[in-house]
Parts: C-alpha cells; sequence; structure tokens
C-alpha cells in the first residue's frame, strides 16, 4: 500500500512493516541524469523506459503469479503495477509516467479506476497521463531522442525487454547509451536503497530461524517453505521471494539448485538429515539471498560437524578480508583453500594443498562461485561489465562477478562442499586430482548431501557490513534448536 502525506509518498505494507520513500526514487533518477550528462549525449536526450506487463497462464484469464515490476523500470519510478511507460528528461530531471486507460469493466473486478493525477501525486513524478495519449506528447515535445534501454544481463545471458510501441519507428532512438550506465548505478546502493536490503534480511532471517524451530523428522521439505513463506507474509509484509525455494535434506543438499518444479521440496526428512534451506524474502522488489544449514534433530553428527565447520571457517574467513580493493575471485580461492585445508584434516584429502589448488581440486567440493551481488534482483546487474572478463577456470567460471570490490556493493557469501556423485567419480578417474583423494574416506561421505552458508553483506569504508543474523556455530545451532523442546512441551509440534 501506499500512504501520501505532507512528508511525501511511501510504500508500506502497514504500521509492523518497514516504511519506503519515494525520495528513493527521485534519487536514482537524480543520480542517472548526472551520469548521463558526464558523457556525450544527442541533443534533447531523455530516458524511456517500458515496465513490465502481466501475463496469463497459457490460454487462460488467470495470472502467472502476482505482479512483479520489471527491475529497471522499479528502480527508475518505483511502479507496482503492469503496463507502465516512463520518461525522464536528462537536462531537467523532469519524470513522466503514463498509465494504462483501464475499461469501465475494472471498477467491477478490480476496483476502483484512478486518475493519472492520483499515481502523479502517489509516485512522485512530475506528470502522468494515460499510455494512448503517449505519442502526441512525445511530438510535442521534439525533437527528442529516446534513449532505450538494450543490453544483455551477463549472469542470465538474456537481453532485456527494449521499450517499444507502434510509431516508435518515426522517434530518434539511441538503445547503445542507457544500458551501461544504468547497469552500474544499480550496482552501487543508496542509504535508502541499503535500508530496504537490511529490513528484508532482517525478516528473511527471523523466517530462517522459525523455520529451525518448525522442522522435525518425518515432516516434508516443503513444509519448511510454508513455514518461511508465511513468517515472511505475515510478520514483514513480504509478499514473494526473490527465487524458488530451496529446501533440501539428506542428498538432496547435492543438488544445489533444488525446489525446481521436477523436485518440488517434497521429500520426507530422516532423522538425521542435514537441511539445506535457502531461502530469502523480496520486499518491494529488494530482496535476500540466505542459506541455513542444519540437522533436522537439533544435533551434529561428527561427520555433518567436520563439513559444516569447514564451510563455515571459509565463510567467515572470507568476511573478515572483504573490503575495498579485494579482488572478489581472489576470495573465491580463499574460500577453496579452506574448505581443503578442513577436508585434509579430516582425512579426505592427502598431499599439499597448494598442489590441489592448481589441479583446481576445489571446484570438485565447491563447483559454484563463491558469492554474486545482490539487490533488485538476487543475481544483480553488473557482474560483468566491460573491461570485467570471466576467469575461464573450474568453480571460478562459474563466479556471477569476478569484479574488485567497492564500497556500497551489496553481495551473498556463500561457500558451500558438497559430495556429488558424478562430480567425485570425475575427480577419482582423473590422475591430477585422484592422488589427493582418500577414496575410502571419501566414499563415507556419499549420500550425505551438502553444506552452505550464505550470508549477505554491503562492502563498507573498511570492511563489510553482516546485514544476516541467524544462529550460525555448530553450538548457537544447537542451543537455539533446544527451544523446540520449550515450545512442543515434549509433544508432537507442527506449524
Amino acid at each position: 500500500m501506499f500512504i501520501t502525506g505532507e512528508s511525501g509518498s511511501f510504500y508500506m505494507m502497514g504500521d509492523h512493516t518497514f516504511k519506503i520513500p519515494m525520495a528513493l526514487h527521485k534519487l536514482n533518477r537524480q543520480r542517472l541524469c548526472e551520469k548521463l550528462k558526464e558523457g556525450t549525449l544527442p541533443e534533447n536526450s531523455v530516458v524511456f523506459l517500458q515496465g513490465g506487463a502481466a501475463f496469463a497462464r497459457y490460454d487462460t484469464d488467470t495470472d502467472t503469479s502476482a505482479f512483479r515490476q520489471e527491475s529497471f523500470f522499479h528502480w527508475l519510478f518505483g511502479v507496482t503495477e503492469p503496463d507502465y511507460y516512463g520518461l525522464l528528461e536528462v537536462s531537467t530531471g523532469k519524470a513522466i509516467l503514463f498509465i494504462p486507460r483501464l475499461p469501465e469493466s475494472y471498477a467491477v473486478w478490480m476496483g476502483k479506476i484512478l486518475p493519472p493525477s492520483f499515481f502523479k501525486s502517489q509516485y512522485e513524478v512530475d506528470e502522468a497521463y494515460y499510455v494512448d495519449e503517449m505519442v502526441d506528447i512525445l511530438k510535442r515535445k521534439s525533437p527528442l531522442c529516446l534513449l532505450t534501454l538494450k543490453g544483455l544481463n551477463v549472469d542470465s545471458n538474456r537481453e532485456n525487454q527494449e521499450a517499444s510501441f507502434d510509431e516508435i519507428s518515426s522517434f530518434n532512438v539511441n538503445n547503445k547509451i542507457l544500458h551501461p550506465v544504468i547497469s552500474e548505478l544499480r550496482v552501487f546502493k543508496t542509504d535508502l536503497e541499503l535500508d530496504v536490503l537490511r529490513y528484508v534480511n532482517k525478516i528473511s532471517s527471523e523466517a530462517h530461524k522459525e523455520v529451525m524451530l518448525t522442522m522435525k523428522p518425518d515432516m516434508f521439505e516443503y513444509q519448511g517453505e510454508s513455514a518461511f513463506l508465511n513468517y515472511c507474509y505475515k510478520e514483514g509484509g513480504i509478499r514473494h521471494v526473490g527465487y524458488t525455494c530451496i529446501c533440501a535434506c539428506g542428498h538432496n543438499g547435492s543438488v544445489l539448485h533444488y525446489g525446481h518444479a521436477g523436485a518440488p521440496n517434497d521429500k520426507q526428512i530422516k532423522d538425521g538429515d542435514l537441511c539445506l534451506f535457502d531461502m530469502g524474502g523480496e520486499y518491494y522488489g529488494y530482496v535476500a539471498d540466505i542459506t541455513c544449514t542444519f540437522p533436522v534433530n537439533g544435533k551434529f553428527t561428527d561427520k555433518q560437524k567436520l563439513v559444516y565447520e569447514a564451510v563455515l571457517r571459509a565463510n567467515r574467513e572470507v568476511m573478515k578480508r572483504s573490503k575495498p580493493g579485494v579482488k572478489w575471485v581472489d576470495m573465491h580461492r580463499l574460500a577453496e583453500r579452506v574448505i581443503l585445508e578442513d577436508l585434509k584434516a579430516g582425512g579426505l584429502l592427502k598431499g599439499d594443498v597448494d598442489e590441489m589448488m592448481t589441479v583446481h581440486l576445489g571446484a570438485t567440493f565447491m563447483p559454484h562461485g563463491l558469492g554474486h551481488l545482490m539487490g533488485l534482483d538476487v543475481h544483480d546487474v553488473g557482474g560483468y561489465p566491460k573491461g570485467v572478463e570471466r576467469v575461464n577456470e573450474p568453480g571460478i567460471k562459474c563466479l556471477r562477478t569476478a569484479r574488485i570490490l567497492q564500497e556500497r556493493m551489496v553481495l551473498t557469501i556463500e561457500p558451500g562442499c558438497y559430495f556429488i556423485d558424478h562430480v567425485l567419480d570425475a575427480a577419482l578417474n582423473d590422475p591430477a586430482q585422484s592422488k589427493y583423494l582418500v577414496a575410502d574416506r571419501i566414499n563415507e561421505f556419499r549420500g550425505f548431501g551438502g553444506v552452505r552458508i550464505e550470508d549477505n553483506v554491503v562492502v563498507m569504508k573498511d570492511g563489510v557490513e553482516l546485514i544476516t543474523n541467524v544462529p550460525r556455530t555448530v553450538e548457537e545451532i544447537e542451543s537455539f534448536m533446544e527451544q523446540q523442546k520449550l515450545r512442543c512441551h515434549g509433544k508432537a509440534c507442527h506449524f
């Protein structure tokens, strides 16, 4: 919901939730205009974006899901409804919204039809008109150069949707300038954006803790997902999640993106299983991305403790050393080294760790990247701008950014250690790697699954700010999960 008063317009989901000023988007528009002016622009340049559209499910009139705005459009305008266009005059900073003209039947099925003046006030823009008036208004302002958004999302390898309308060919359009500039601005969060990210992390952290207290042997993975979603929405006004929830137990913990349609968090959890739950809420477009790994019965076995503490040490070593000027690739290698050292100490590996690093043995146990940029998208834009090249090495090639850390970046730190049969088999059959593996000991961990520990951090002047708050050490987790007994009073307890 939005509230508008003397102090401006704000988004919130009730008094118990976080209140977001539309000044957040005004500042983003100001930053964009200032940055564009630093370059060479065509005369009378205006930023012209098309918002997201609502989609029906196949051939039905049922929406696929609750509408979520396209991220670039949201960053600039904060609009939560579909089928908008937006214009920003670079020279003046004037912002204009074009809203869909709704049919009278909308008032019956969807609610009151509100005029452009309402949205002008709600979103704190300078002008608002109907979309069917857009061409005439643009022609009145001509000659214009429409700076449209066209570029590759280097994370997904997909092009974003460029603005389009029937008569756009009659205008001067430039689709080369905008994408690299606005993508780079999104990498560095403002204070207002950081406050939203702290809030969604706070609620998501509390939701993970609720899940830890909820889960018990014989429950199903999806019941953990349900508990998370319920807490986020009920306590934090968080309707969306940033990605499909991963609720993996036992061997499923070795499936990095478990939870998809072919494996929909549907396994029954056994006593003694580890739960690897990777879930993050999304509030007003801004996301959290947190992974907790814990034993469903509240007590780590020796094997679970060995692997868990190796991953936790990697997480904390990276966190200690991350600061502006540090290469993210170096932090990935640090995480690999720590895990290899601890696996060697646990008897799974033998030999020299430096040599293991040379043959990329770390990727056998951590085949994914250490972490990624995060903001309006869980895998945020800007990971590989011009001049930043992907390192083509096992594990590291999966890093979603290879940038040097800078202040105001927000990233995940998510080292992991997994026992994936086909990956282990490949390593055991590779002479360069197999000589470091203790096969009998490795085989004891077949079916183990995996451990991932994922926190969200803000890069600050002298280090990082941890904005995730969940139990992390073995002792903290076991002590926290003792609260199950108090909650249930020794009886079967279900949420």
